[in-house]
């Protein structure tokens, strides 16, 4: 499944650098496509974790909440706090490996995160942290190897892919929790001019 999302990303980033050459006449270059590719899921994302109340970032699925008769497993699943963190950790990961740059956090005191306030905050972070790693992608070493086929180009769509993958788990959380997720909700309405 995740190399599927991976593909999607691949060509959605081709349809985006596609699109904007097309638009503009002239090319663009890899650190643009795919910080504009993860700029849309950061935004849902951002919007998302910013949704889900404070006393339910403690939530993960169990058994009590199927009916008796569905048969579910839900030993060791991460509350919505850890999956937020997570996506946090793994920005920074492979933000690191894709730019070559350390990560400007204690990688170690994330995990210790309870506050959502602190919690949203780290994962803004994290994403500024991953523009910067991509903002070093060149079409010179965009598909140079960082490690066997694992190229510049490869690892930031996996970041999106991976960033999108985690969105769509924490989705079913906010609507288990009774929440409408931002990007399912009414438009903001339109402003007047």
């Amino acid at each position: 499944m995740k190399r599927i999302v991976l593909i999607l990303a691949m060509a959605a980033c081709c349809v985006t650098g596609a699109k904007a050459q097309t638009a503009m006449g002239d090319p663009v270059s890899p650190a643009d496509s795919f910080n504009a590719m993860l700029s849309g899921t950061e935004n849902q994302m951002m919007m998302l974790v910013k949704a889900m109340p404070a006393d339910k970032y403690g939530f993960a699925p169990s058994p009590a909440i199927f009916v008796a008769s569905q048969k579910t497993e839900y030993a060791g699943v991460r509350t919505f706090a850890a999956l937020v963190i997570h996506v946090t950790q793994a920005n920074y990961a492979m933000g690191a490996r894709l730019g070559g740059m350390k990560p400007n956090v204690d990688m170690a005191s994330l995990a210790g995160l309870k506050d959502k306030d602190q919690i949203v905050e780290a994962l803004a972070a994290s994403f500024a942290f991953v523009h910067k790693s991509i903002g070093t992608m060149t079409l010179e070493n965009a598909f140079q190897s960082l490690n066997g086929t694992v190229t510049h180009a490869t690892l930031a769509a996996g970041n999106v892919a991976h960033t999108a993958d985690e969105y769509g788990q924490m989705v079913e959380y906010l609507r288990m929790c009774g929440v409408v997720p931002p990007s399912s909700g009414p438009p903001a309405p339109s402003k007047a001019k």
